[in-house]
């Protein structure tokens, strides 16, 4: 619907054709493995923790998704403070934060991932984590790209003590939303 005067759209009808969300998480690591990263289980004699089976790459994915949709942060979905989110998995998370999204319209053209943990080295993983992330978010693998840092041996990263993760997600308007479906 156009202002007659200015023959603009009101703000609140715009919506652009597509639109980036950043995401970002960091968990401490405490002795005792395996490490869950990135939807697999990795071979490590450390593990990460957190209130839910804090996978890091999983919960910067769903905040960077959220993010470029306008929909908030996965602490807002899955507060810590729920005693129902205690050892949730973050597959769990991702997909429902995911399903909201496209229930909004959008649709995934790329995401593209980072991991800074000094150790394990994470290369002989990164395809498999590329691959179940296009599982969970029933995209195509060539769609997602997971890059793996170590911390130089410098700061929490590079003492052992954490691991930290970014990405950024590229939407794309797919469509009718679901409000508009019905």
């Amino acid at each position: 619907m156009e202002d007659s005067a200015t023959g603009r759209m009101p703000p609140a009808a715009r919506r652009p054709a597509s639109r980036i969300g950043i995401g970002h998480d960091t968990h401490r690591l405490e002795s005792g493995g395996p490490l869950r990263l990135g939807g697999l289980t990795v071979p490590h004699d450390r593990h990460l923790v957190g209130h839910s089976d804090a996978d890091a790459l999983l919960h910067a994915v769903t905040d960077a998704l959220l993010g470029a949709a306008a929909m908030g942060d996965i602490g807002e979905l899955y507060p810590d403070t729920d005693p129902a989110n205690r050892g949730l998995d973050s597959a769990v998370m991702l997909q429902e934060a995911w399903r909201r999204v496209r229930q909004a319209g959008w649709a995934l053209v790329n995401l593209d991932c980072i991991i800074f943990a000094q150790r394990p080295k994470l290369g002989p993983h990164k395809a498999a984590m590329a691959a179940r992330l296009a599982e969970l978010l029933e995209i195509e693998t060539n769609q997602v790209n997971v890059k793996a840092k170590t911390g130089e041996s410098v700061g929490p990263v590079g003492r052992e003590e954490s691991v930290s993760t970014q990405c950024i997600v590229l939407l794309e308007q797919s469509g009718e939303t679901a409000t508009e479906k019905s």
